[in-house]
C-alpha cells in the first residue's frame, strides 16, 4: 500500500462532476489499484475514490486515474509532504462476532426466509475486494448477493454495493441483485439501500435459532 500526504486539489468527471479545492489530504493507493482520497475528518469515508481496475498515470504536477467506465479522477499535486509504501501481506479477512457468524450460518441453511425460492450457491463467495457472505440464486436462476450483519449500518450497505459492482463484472453472474440482511437496520441504512437498489431485510435471529433447536431435537429423536 502506498500512502501519500500532499497538498492537492481534485477534479472528478464521470456520472457527475466534482471538485475538491486545494488542501492537505491523504492519498491511499492499494495493491489492486484502488485509490482513495481522505481528509483529516469525515470519519473513515473517503472524499473521493476510484475502485480497481484503474489506470493511474503519474506526472510531475498531477495524477490521472481512469477506468473502463469513462470515469476520470485528476489529482493536481502542489506539494508532497510524505510518500511511503508498505507491503501489508495477505489479510485473513474480517472475523465476524458470534451472533453475526451464526446468523450467516442460519441464513445459508434457510435462504428462503429472505425470499421465496431463494437457494444457496456458495458461502463466502470471493471477489477481488473480499468475499460476499452468501451468493444465492432466485426462482428465475438470477444471482443474488447477500451481506449479513448483526446491525445494519450505512457502511454495510456500501460494502455490499462494492461487492455488487465487482460481481457484475462477471458475465456469468450479471446482473446481480443485492439483499442486505440484519437483525436491525438503521433508518439511514434503509434509505441508502433503497437508493442503491438493494433490498434491506430485518431478520428474526431468535426465531431462526428456535427453528434450528427444534430441528436438532427432531434429529436427536430419530437417531
Amino acid at each position: 500500500m502506498r500512502l501519500v500526504i500532499a497538498r492537492c486539489s481534485v477534479d472528478y468527471s464521470g456520472r457527475l462532476t466534482a471538485h475538491l479545492p486545494e488542501a492537505i489530504r491523504l492519498i491511499m493507493i492499494k495493491a489492486d489499484g484502488t485509490l482513495a482520497i481522505h481528509s483529516d475528518g469525515n470519519a473513515s469515508k473517503p472524499l473521493n475514490w476510484m475502485v480497481a481496475p484503474n489506470l493511474i498515470e503519474t506526472h510531475a504536477d498531477r495524477w490521472v486515474v481512469t477506468n473502463s467506465k469513462g470515469e476520470s479522477l485528476t489529482i493536481w499535486i502542489d506539494e508532497v509532504l510524505e510518500d511511503v509504501t508498505h507491503e501489508l501481506g495477505d489479510d485473513p479477512g474480517l472475523q465476524k462476532d458470534g451472533v453475526e457468524a451464526h446468523l450467516q450460518e442460519l441464513l445459508a441453511a434457510r435462504p428462503w426466509v429472505l425470499e421465496e425460492g431463494l437457494t444457496l450457491v456458495r458461502r463466502e463467495y470471493p471477489t477481488d475486494i473480499g468475499p460476499v457472505d452468501l451468493l444465492c440464486a432466485d426462482q428465475e436462476n438470477r444471482a443474488v448477493a447477500v451481506e449479513v450483519k448483526r446491525r445494519g449500518e450505512i457502511d454495510g450497505v456500501e460494502q455490499l454495493a462494492r461487492y455488487l459492482e465487482r460481481l457484475d463484472n462477471d458475465p456469468r453472474l450479471a446482473p446481480v441483485r443485492g439483499i442486505f440482511a440484519a437483525q436491525s437496520i438503521a433508518p439511514q441504512a434503509l434509505v441508502l439501500a433503497e437508493a442503491r437498489g438493494i433490498e434491506a431485510i430485518e431478520v428474526d435471529y431468535e426465531g431462526l435459532r428456535e427453528v434450528e433447536d427444534t430441528e436438532l431435537r427432531l434429529f436427536d429423536i430419530r437417531h
